[in-house]
């Protein structure tokens, strides 16, 4: 087994071979001990076949592309793709012009597993190319004038009025989320990836890149996975952060771990992933396997519950996807009210924040992430745009929920410079 530091040498190497591309897509478990993930990492580059969608059938034309080639396909999906499910509208401002949904079959595919990295698809004098590869110089970033698009002021009084909905009874819970960008932004995305998962590493992390427009992701949420027939959800609801004194931090954990506010929030939205894996699962299947489980990242301990189900046999798999998005963890409950809500009182479009990529494998297993804690980057408008949000119930103190987004863009602020 190779030991770690070469591990992390040959998978930026990779990554800097792949970006020569205009499409490339790296998953990165990050060395995390996480169920049901099959490789360390994976590395597609290059397309053979690629599908950009903003129909009004945008999982039907996933499901023709997948079917005629039923090979790895990596890719994304909007979360404004909601309005193809339901009937909801996104007229905020979109400043990134991401498309709705995209996938790619890749030329090149590398996995690496247990020190072993190994050619999915392409032939083995690939790794000698990576091994080979000479990095391009990059231009030096610019200063970025990161700005955010609500008031601390304004923030707030957003939040008093969400609560007034809670308590007439429009929603129990809401993910009420904030814009902070950058316009004239010029940054290297690889170098600004590469310094965000070495600062925030989390188990699923990753680099997009489809031409102009890149994704540059350390969550550290899991929105749906199939392994055979079996369906997982794992929504994150409930953050603390972390302190570097090693006994404090412990109680800082334990007491996550007994908190009724985070609790609750937690299992509103666990409800929710029930109801909507249960409209793709084997009758009487959905469990939950986990309740408020806490796990500790570089930035922040969360509170993570898993949802399981069987997959009927008579869903499609892409279906399943279709059924439980967007994820419950990234709305509210009850959810479509919740949408409405986050439509009418955002500034921003959400686009691919809060959306999801991943991959499928030629079997029709797939791992999804929920795309939090990412920077958002069209490098031809010069545009950057990340988005941090929380849940909103009615015992939440929004000065405290101000202070938990910052505590959420810290490490991207500080990868930024800012």
């Amino acid at each position: 087994m190779k030991h770690l530091q070469t591990v992390t040498d040959f998978k930026y190497k990779a990554l800097n071979w792949a970006n020569q591309f205009d499409v490339c897509c790296f998953l990165d478990s990050n060395q995390y001990n996480q169920a049901y993930s099959e490789f360390d990492f994976l590395l597609a580059a290059d397309f053979q076949f690629e599908l950009k969608s903003s129909s009004r059938n945008s999982f039907d034309d996933l499901k023709a592309f997948y079917e005629a080639h039923q090979q790895w396909v990596f890719g994304f999906f909007s979360y404004d793709l909601k309005n193809q499910i339901e009937d909801l509208t996104s007229n905020n401002r979109d400043e990134l012009d991401f498309p709705n949904l995209y996938f790619f079959v890749p030329k090149y595919l590398i996995a690496y597993k247990d020190g072993i990295e190994k050619v999915l698809i392409g032939h083995d004098s690939v790794l000698n190319e990576i091994e080979n590869f000479e990095k391009i110089p990059s231009k030096q970033s610019g200063k970025l004038e990161i700005k955010s698009r609500l008031s601390e002021a304004e923030y707030l009084t957003k939040i008093d009025s969400l609560k007034e909905h809670i308590s007439r009874g429009d929603i129990y819970e809401i993910n009420f989320c904030q814009e902070f960008f950058a316009e004239h932004a010029e940054i290297n995305p690889l170098e600004t990836f590469e310094a965000l998962n070495r600062l925030s590493p989390t188990p699923f992390a990753g680099f997009f890149k489809v031409n102009e427009h890149y994704i540059l992701s350390a969550t550290p949420e899991r929105f749906l996975c199939k392994r055979g027939n079996k369906l997982i959800s794992q929504p994150i609801k409930g953050t603390a952060k972390r302190s570097l004194d090693p006994a404090e931090d412990e109680a800082i954990k334990y007491a996550l771990r007994g908190d009724i506010k985070e609790q609750t929030e937690n299992v509103m939205i666990v409800d929710l992933v029930r109801h909507d894996l249960t409209k793709s699962a084997v009758k009487g299947s959905v469990k939950v396997e986990e309740l408020f489980g806490i796990y500790t990242f570089a930035q922040v301990h969360q509170m993570i519950s898993t949802i399981s189900c069987q997959l009927n046999p008579e869903i499609h798999f892409i279906d399943a996807i279709k059924n439980a998005f967007p994820m419950g963890s990234m709305t509210g409950a009850p959810k479509i009210k919740a949408m409405q809500l986050i439509e009418q009182y955002e500034e921003t479009k959400r686009g691919i924040y809060s959306g999801s990529f991943g991959c499928i494998n030629p079997n029709g297993d797939f791992d999804f992430n929920v795309v939090i804690r990412s920077i958002l980057y069209n490098s031809e408008s010069k545009y950057l745009s990340f988005q941090v949000g929380g849940a909103i119930t009615y015992q939440c103190n929004a000065k405290k929920e101000y202070e938990e987004c910052l505590l959420k863009a810290s490490a991207i602020l500080k990868v930024l410079g800012d």
